[in-house]
């Protein structure tokens, strides 16, 4: 395997940034599969690497891994100028990658997962760029939009207060019908008829996330979204998410005896 750090200057961030490659060794009869995979709130584009065992299940499934850095920002496009997180993950870093190494174009061979913000970030990312990206995975994510349009000013949670939530997600009475809503996006997808990108959602029985999960997996239940939803008992911790991740890219590869049901919950 190899591990590579590369720097290129962001249109859509405005500055130089840098992000990590796991990258299978030998020579490649086809391009490879490629996973963008996000950290969460208050962490590093190294996080999967010092946490789990990513590098392992990227050599045995012979994927590629991206792991770029979101800083606080949900993956969101922001207003301000050198924000559009969003449309960086889902576009722009896909295209430099595609540039430089040989990974595959395919929507099909394109994936993307994400823990608790990243979690957030994948739903969210594919979402928005359903022609981008086939199939993600998401474990514990920080599906918070309800909470954050309830937020009254001066107001917040553990996380931070509630002026950087308005900061992320936009104005509060935008929000319900906005971008920032993978719901939303979900009732986009469905009206315009476009491709919906395959879900695998996990989320541990004493995480603090598990009712914002639990509701997500029944929205997509009545809006008739084919997706994977697991719970098991577990926190908000990397015992929980290590547990799943092979599992998970097993899925993403198409080696998992896994079926896409809706009401496929354990």
């Amino acid at each position: 395997m190899a591990f590579l750090s590369v720097e290129f200057y962001s249109d859509c961030l405005k500055r130089c940034v840098d992000f990590k490659v796991v990258l299978p060794d030998g020579e490649q009869q086809t391009p490879l599969k490629a996973l963008y995979l996000l950290h969460g709130y208050g962490n590093r584009n190294s996080e999967w690497v010092l946490n789990s065992n990513i590098t392992e299940v990227a050599k045995k499934y012979n994927l590629c891994v991206v792991l770029p850095s979101g800083e606080n920002s949900f993956y969101l496009d922001g207003e301000a100028t050198g924000r559009k997180y969003g449309t960086f993950i889902g576009e722009e870093l896909p295209l430099f990658v595609q540039r430089i190494l040989r990974v595959s174009s395919d929507r099909q061979d394109n994936f993307i997962g994400g823990l608790s913000m990243g979690g957030f970030g994948a739903i969210h990312t594919a979402l928005q760029f359903p022609n981008r990206f086939g199939k993600l995975f998401a474990f514990s994510s920080a599906l918070i939009v309800s909470e954050v349009m309830k937020m009254e000013e001066g107001g917040g949670n553990a996380v931070a207060n509630e002026a950087y939530f308005r900061l992320m997600f936009g104005k509060e009475e935008l929000l319900e019908h906005g971008d920032s809503n993978p719901e939303e996006l979900v009732r986009r997808i469905k009206e315009q008829n476009a491709p919906m990108p395959e879900m695998y959602l996990a989320c541990g029985t004493e995480d603090f996330l598990i009712q914002e999960n639990r509701h997500f997996h029944e929205f997509l239940q009545k809006k008739e979204v084919e997706h994977v939803y697991h719970e098991s008992k577990g926190a908000h911790d990397f015992v929980f998410w290590n547990e799943y991740l092979e599992p998970a890219v097993q899925w993403l590869m198409g080696s998992s005896e896994e079926k896409i049901d809706e009401n496929n919950s354990i």
